[in-house]
């Protein structure tokens, strides 16, 4: 049997007595898009086949454990509420539905006015909670596009990269960012970082195309006192510096060859030497890099 009516909640009630079924459907039919059942198993077949925001479960079923039913019900949908109707003598089988995951619970025998109070205390209480979800999903939103810095724009596109920062951010994946100079490459290697778990740990910009090929080498990984000309004391290089937590390596198109195999090792090893070194140094960097050419078209 099933009543609707558009907008309404729904509710489904499980019942094995198709009297008290009927009853219960024509006092509800004017408040409830109206769901029956006559059996346990009827109910969660019908359970997962509709949107159901209330399910009115009679404990003593024929077929199923009433307990089972609800159990079934609070996986399938963590949100329904279950009202259990139960006889005198199982009070303490209501009190372990409760327990379990059920709203509340209804004694036989029992008056209209009981059932429709405790029906309209029930959908009360789900829009409340319909509400403190919608809060805070407005609230989770509002901070993420506050770790968005200063990238701003509300136009669908720019929705769709904020979600791919947020997915991305989730991962320890290796990112490359393309782009023309000036459309904010760094903006969204940072906001990476602000919505990743490594957001309390550095951020490490690197432009490599602002560094002479000369001393790249030594900025990236550092170098030890006498390494080189002019090597008068030990340098600590971006990658230790960004240790645990992000690097971002701008134009990294520009890095010559020899520089690309050595960046290779680091991200596949996750360790590296300082030039003039020869201590092996174990990193944990998540590489975000950037360029303004098609890198793919490079390597062809």
């Amino acid at each position: 049997m099933e009543v609707q009516s558009a907008l309404q909640p729904s509710i489904l009630i499980i019942e094995d007595d198709s009297i008290i079924l009927e009853t219960y459907a024509t006092i509800l039919k004017d408040e409830f898009r109206i769901y029956t059942a006559m059996g346990g198993k009827e109910g969660i077949e019908r359970f997962q086949q509709e949107d159901i925001n209330i399910v009115l479960l009679d404990l003593g079923l024929p077929d199923m454990d009433g307990m089972e039913v609800l159990r079934q019900a609070k996986t399938l949908d963590e949100n329904v509420a279950v009202i259990v109707i139960t006889a005198n003598t199982e009070i303490r089988t209501a009190v372990n539905a409760i327990k379990s995951g059920a709203y509340d619970y209804i004694v036989k025998p029992f008056a209209i006015d009981e059932v429709l109070s405790l029906l309209s205390r029930t959908l009360e209480h789900l829009e409340h909670q319909n509400l403190m979800r919608e809060v805070l999903y407005l609230r989770s939103e509002v901070d993420r596009r506050h770790n968005m810095g200063n990238i701003v724009g509300q136009s669908e596109k720019m929705c769709q990269i904020y979600d791919l920062i947020c997915k991305v951010a989730d991962t320890n994946a290796t990112v490359l960012i393309g782009g023309e100079s000036g459309t904010g490459k760094e903006l969204i290697a940072r906001a990476v970082h602000q919505q990743s778990q490594r957001r309390p740990k550095p951020f490490v910009a690197v432009n490599c195309a602002a560094i002479s090929e000369t001393l790249i080498e030594s900025e990236l990984f550092g170098h030890e006192r006498g390494a080189f000309t002019g090597a008068v004391e030990k340098h600590i290089g971006k990658f230790e510096l960004a240790n645990t937590g992000v690097m971002f390596l701008d134009e990294i198109g520009s890095l010559r060859l020899e520089m690309q195999a050595k960046l290779l090792r680091v991200l596949q090893e996750r360790e590296l030497e300082r030039v003039g070194g020869t201590k092996t140094i174990r990193i944990d960097v998540r590489i975000v890099a950037a360029s303004n050419e098609n890198l793919f078209e490079m390597v062809k």
